[in-house]
């Protein structure tokens, strides 16, 4: 005997990799797909895998993935982006957790997609709280990298799930514009010290930090560029907090579409 498990999974024109991600985890008993308004195949291939479709407007990240996560059927939750998919040898490891569930979630590993080839099995993986007791867990509301919190013990299992994420470089950089402004608009409600420092310098650190300390130079080119843009993402974060310090000063000057 274990715990019955739903999968959660939010969605909005993800057809490109929602089959390989419901395919992944048809061994589940409960699957719960939340669409945000999707034009293309998400909602009919959704229906071909059994999954329970529901629709409302995106709230945010956060909101949305914990809106999904209140429709499930079981208390203990799989979560899953629209652009990840476990192993085929998952069901085994995740029922064993759920047999007799040591802790009140559980971190699995995340290899990422480089624009046209796999991280380098060396680098070091990302590792999320993914599978959890959502009676003990809820989203962190964050606007950008939200994640569950877990009130309790969390363990770590033997698994590796891939993400694709952005298929290009072109992809990644709107990913990184897109979000930069959400971690600015959130910033700007906190007080950081030594913006200009931070402004000059942190890029540089962010690069260092995915580029050698994550072994991301271990995939050539693809692993340069994506350190690349990441610290681009990271140059536009705290240049848009700033400029909107400057645009929010006392006496500041107007673009005429801004006004």
């Amino acid at each position: 005997m274990r715990e019955p498990l739903s999968v959660v999974v939010t969605t909005y024109n993800s057809a490109d990799t929602l089959e390989a991600c419901l395919g992944s985890v048809a061994w589940a008993e409960d699957i719960v797909v939340l669409d945000s308004g999707s034009t293309d195949a998400t909602a009919a291939i959704a229906r071909r895998h059994g999954a329970r479709l529901h629709e409302q407007p995106f709230a945010g990240y956060s909101a949305q993935k914990q809106a999904a996560i209140d429709l499930a059927r079981h208390r203990w939750v799989l979560l899953l982006d629209s652009d990840e998919a476990l192993p085929p040898d998952a069901a085994a490891p995740v029922q064993s957790a759920l047999e007799s569930p040591a802790c009140a979630g559980y971190e699995l590993w995340r290899r990422e997609w480089v624009f046209w080839r796999w991280q380098s099995p060396r680098a070091r993986l990302n590792h999320y709280v993914r599978l959890f007791d959502r009676e003990r867990a809820r989203m962190s509301g964050h606007s950008v990298h939200e994640a569950v919190e877990v009130d309790g013990p969390v363990g770590k299992l033997d698994l590796v799930l891939d993400h694709f994420g952005e298929p290009d470089i072109a992809g990644r950089v709107d990913k990184a514009n897109r979000y930069s402004t959400l971690q600015a608009n959130e910033d700007a409600r906190r007080q950081h010290a030594r913006l200009g420092w931070r402004l000059v310098a942190y890029p540089t650190i962010a690069f260092l930090r995915y580029y050698l300390l994550r072994g991301h130079w271990r995939a050539g080119w693809a692993g340069f560029i994506a350190a690349r843009v990441h610290a681009f993402y990271a140059f536009l974060k705290y240049a848009k907090l700033h400029e909107s310090r400057v645009r929010s000063a006392p006496g500041a000057v107007r673009h005429p579409r801004q006004r």
